[in-house]
């Protein structure tokens, strides 16, 4: 496909659990199709579910004890527990844009995301002190600033009512 398409097949190591994140907060996941039915993972493998997943694709498994969520084909760092359960695995396609979305988030929680989760607003000690900034919009922690509301116009593109 070309610029624009999708990238189930492309390289790169998006997080998994932010990626998961910003699906849940669009409640947009890209499915292609919901496929249900009685599934195994042996040996950390999905047995049967190669007949309709592309190497690298990602997909979201529901239903199960241990693996609900956001998975991709191939991944060293994906590693599924065993089960046997009755669910649905759906098949995604999601967009360039939204993958590097994924990772400005995760870099952006990587510097700021502690700083956003605590409790206090400003403090001063020993001659130093500081102030965080607080947003005061919907999607912030304790009145300061969150990932949700700082990538809000971007989320908004993708966003699912």
């Amino acid at each position: 496909m070309p610029d624009g398409g999708n990238v189930n097949n492309a390289s790169g190591d998006v997080d998994l659990l932010t990626l998961q994140e910003i699906l849940e907060t669009c409640h947009n996941w890209f499915k292609i199709e919901i496929i249900p039915g009685d599934y195994i993972i042996q040996d950390g493998v999905f047995i049967n579910a190669s007949d309709y997943l592309k190497p690298g694709q990602y997909y979201r498994i529901v239903g199960s004890v241990f693996n609900d969520g956001l998975h991709r084909t191939g991944r060293d760092d994906d590693n599924l527990t065993d089960e046997a359960f009755t669910g649905s695995v759906w098949t995604l396609a999601i967009p360039r844009a939204v993958l590097a979305l994924a990772d400005s988030v995760k870099s952006w929680k990587d510097s700021y995301g502690a700083a956003a989760l605590s409790p206090f607003v400003s403090e001063s000690f020993s001659g130093y002190s500081y102030t965080k900034s607080s947003g005061g919009a919907s999607g912030t922690s304790n009145g300061v600033t969150d990932w949700r509301s700082v990538f809000r116009d971007s989320l908004n593109r993708w966003r699912k009512y």
